[in-house]
């Protein structure tokens, strides 16, 4: 390639890099960005309640407010070392509550029955006697690898999809979060497809009548687009395992996060409003929602900051520049705007930060959860 090549090849990278302090002004611009029209969508959340710990909330009241608002679905995680925090043990108490407020408050419900990941911090749940060593870091975790495993994993998902299915408020049920994917940047080991599918196919058995979601991450930049697809490039991401396997193909929708912090600046990645990276989005949307019969979601939809800290900052007064309150609406409106070109448009989109907006509201600023609430009432009716 000549130099002049390589500059241009370049120029997408560059486009889409931010250097910027974190904390920005807070201002009234939530109240002014319209809010598209849902069509067919249902709206709804996730809840996290290690997250909603962390923050210092309670989350049995954390969760007692949050489903007051009026939207339709609530995504719920079968945590499996919580659930079984001793061999030979299955206490579903800490799900159970969470189901019964959910249920009682008119919601639907998906419920991430895992096993080895889950959505939420740090998003790996094995209890420690499933696994007396740690997998190692590179490996591609299998049937042939990792036999018990599997056969542990494979139980727990059934029995929680046994456990929940009499309930009528479930609707669907998640298999792993982002299946096979890394986990994140911690780790570099990942499940194979072959797994993946087995848990699948344990859950339909114990529940045939319910739809099975999985998940994968969109990238929306070209770095991270680009180191995706090296670290999966032998069986492919999590996105291409959904359309395999899954009812639901869900999308985790990021569009603004940092990458490192120095000296009062952050480095953000921020592609997801141009030209390329659009069309490369749509273009995966399309393919996700192919088949016939298939659904398609906004699993996660950023809401919350993404900095460089694995807590979101909440500054006194300010906001995070990864995710102002006016960003709540405007990655949903992108997503269903992007959505409505399908066939079928987007089945779903759940919002991702409940508990930061009300870790928000309790320091004196309601400006998140007031802009999620403006997309609830703007939106338009739900479907029927």
């Amino acid at each position: 390639m000549t130099r002049a090549g390589r500059a241009a090849a370049g120029i997408p990278v560059l486009s889409e890099l931010r250097v910027r302090r974190c904390q920005r002004p807070l201002t009234g611009r939530w109240q002014q960005v319209p809010v598209e029209p849902r069509g067919r969508a249902q709206l709804g959340i996730s809840f996290r309640p290690l997250q909603a710990q962390s923050l210092g909330l309670d989350p049995r009241e954390a969760l007692a407010e949050l489903v007051t608002h009026p939207f339709e679905m609530i995504r719920l995680a079968a945590y499996w070392d919580r659930m079984e925090p001793q061999p030979g043990a299955f206490d579903p108490a800490d799900l159970d509550w969470q189901v019964d407020a959910a249920e009682r408050a008119g919601k639907q419900i998906i419920i991430g029955v895992g096993a080895v990941k889950n959505f939420g911090y740090p998003e790996f749940f094995v209890p420690p006697h499933r696994l007396p060593e740690p997998l190692r870091e590179g490996s591609l975790v299998g049937p042939g690898s990792h036999p018990s495993l599997l056969a542990a994993a494979t139980g727990f998902a059934a029995q929680v999809a046994r456990r929940y299915r009499d309930r009528p408020a479930v609707i669907a049920w998640q298999v792993e979060h982002e299946a096979v994917d890394p986990l994140g940047l911690e780790h570099s080991w990942r499940l194979s497809a072959r797994f993946a599918a087995e848990e699948v196919a344990a859950v339909r058995a114990a529940d045939p009548g319910r739809p099975v979601l999985l998940n994968g991450f969109l990238p929306t930049s070209t770095p991270v687009r680009v180191m995706q697809w090296w670290r999966s490039r032998d069986q492919g991401d999590s996105l291409r395992v959904a359309q395999q396997l899954a009812d639901i193909v869900g999308i985790d929708f990021y569009p603004r996060h940092a990458v490192a912090s120095a000296g009062g600046r952050t480095l953000y990645l921020d592609g997801s409003r141009l030209a390329g990276q659009q069309r490369r989005w749509r273009e995966a949307l399309r393919w996700a929602a192919a088949a016939p019969g298939r659904r398609l979601m906004i699993a996660e939809g950023q809401a919350e900051p993404w900095e460089a800290v694995t807590t979101p900052p909440s500054p006194d007064g300010a906001g995070a520049y990864s995710c102002l309150p006016e960003d709540v609406i405007r990655n949903y409106n992108q997503s269903l705007r992007t959505c409505r070109e399908l066939p079928g448009g987007a089945w779903a989109y759940l919002f991702w930060g409940a508990e930061y907006w009300l870790l928000r509201q309790q320091q004196g600023d309601p400006r998140y959860l007031k802009a999620f609430a403006r997309v609830l009432a703007e939106a338009g009716d739900p479907p029927a």
